[in-house]
């Protein structure tokens, strides 16, 4: 009967119409027939059916549609600034600063001081056996400095804190919370073994590689600990490089007592000047031998030679241990906050991998300025 549309003639229809709305899709069509289609009694197994393809004629994705990736090689350079006596200069101009890639004058992007980008710090910490006298004076020196840089609502800086002896491990990761950081640094305890290259190198690697794009974040390591190194599997230069890499600042304090000959104290000015930060070694002018002013050291007079009696008897000397390794760290501090950052697109943009050496000279007379010495053309 006309208008009238059998069984059959729907059935028809509706195939055909399936069709033209899954040919959209490659392989949906299939994957519909097979998982609804029911054998009849008796059937052989069906043949697989064909995965309908798009028609010839289907438009291209337009411009609009396709998804748009565009890749700026943009290289940040904090530079700490200090006068002779070791205070940072913080009123130069960008007129008054000159970078070089590769001896290549750079054209400067922007140029600002202060807390931008944001801080992100490693506290790593010395607890093996040889460090356990110094211990208990490295966790309150470090609990003001982290309260330091994290105080305020607004702050954007982050630390992690990690410890080492036979290995290393991560004790707290990044976070921006004093009070945590406080209560996992009072928790420490010394012993073991020593590893420090090991430490430096998995802290860069797993820490500071995994912050993303590094023109975005200010990358420092802050290490406490004696720079002796007994059972590392990696070499101070495998741990330098790796720093590099990672574009992290190695910021180290000697833990060394008074009146010692450290070989550390190389390895440790070693990690510093080669990342573009500088190394504290709080401790290593002997004091004098005037109980009341001074604090004996190895050697000095009989019995006091090893510093007895003062600890418990007097507590001068407790305090100016303490006093020794927070100046450091508060130094370190003022430094880090007083960074100006210089930001740059190379003239050379090809990203080949190779390490490409910064130089950063300052018109101003009789200072000192210390910065990344370069990095790695990588993608981020």
């Amino acid at each position: 009967m006309p208008g009238v549309f059998s069984s059959a003639h729907l059935g028809k229809w509706a195939a055909t119409a399936l069709l033209t709305v899954f040919s959209v899709v490659p392989g949906t069509l299939a994957r519909a027939a097979q998982g609804t289609a029911a054998p009849q009694a008796g059937a052989k197994s069906a043949t697989p059916v064909p995965e309908a393809t798009a028609p010839a004629n289907e438009p291209t994705p337009t411009p609009e549609q396709k998804p748009i990736r565009i890749r700026v090689n943009e290289v940040n350079v904090p530079v700490t600034v200090l006068s002779k006596r070791g205070i940072p200069v913080i009123d130069l101009e960008q007129k008054e600063f000159r970078i070089l890639e590769n001896g290549v004058p750079q054209k400067i992007k922007y140029f600002y001081r202060g807390e931008r980008p944001p801080l992100r710090i490693g506290l790593v910490i010395d607890t093996s056996n040889s460090a356990r006298p110094q211990l208990k004076f490295e966790q309150e020196s470090a609990g003001d400095f982290v309260f330091n840089i994290l105080q305020g609502r607004s702050n954007r800086n982050k630390i992690f804190l990690q410890t080492f002896d036979s290995s290393s491990s991560i004790v707290q990761d990044f976070t921006s919370d004093p009070d945590l950081l406080n209560q996992k640094i009072r928790k420490l305890k010394a012993g073991g073994g020593k590893a420090l290259y090991d430490a430096i190198y998995s802290a860069c690697k797993d820490k500071m590689l995994t912050l993303g794009p590094r023109a975005e974040t200010r990358r420092v390591l802050v290490v406490i600990s004696d720079g002796l190194d007994a059972q590392s599997e990696h070499t101070l230069d495998e741990a330098i490089s790796m720093a590099r890499r990672a574009e992290t600042a190695i910021y180290t304090i000697g833990n060394v007592a008074w009146g010692y000959s450290n070989p550390g104290d190389k390895v440790l000015k070693d990690l510093s000047e080669q990342t573009g930060a500088e190394p504290f070694f709080p401790r290593e002018e002997t004091p004098g031998t005037d109980l009341l002013t001074g604090y004996l050291s190895h050697g000095q007079i009989g019995d006091t030679s090893q510093n007895k009696g003062l600890d418990a008897g007097t507590g001068i000397y407790s305090s100016e241990r303490l006093i020794a390794i927070a100046d450091s760290l508060d130094a370190i501090q003022r430094q880090l906050n007083n960074q100006y950052n210089i930001g740059y697109t190379p003239t050379d943009s090809k990203m080949d991998g190779t390490y490409r050496k910064i130089t950063v000279e300052c018109l101003r007379k009789g200072v000192e300025i210390r910065y990344k010495p370069g990095y790695f053309a990588t993608p981020e």
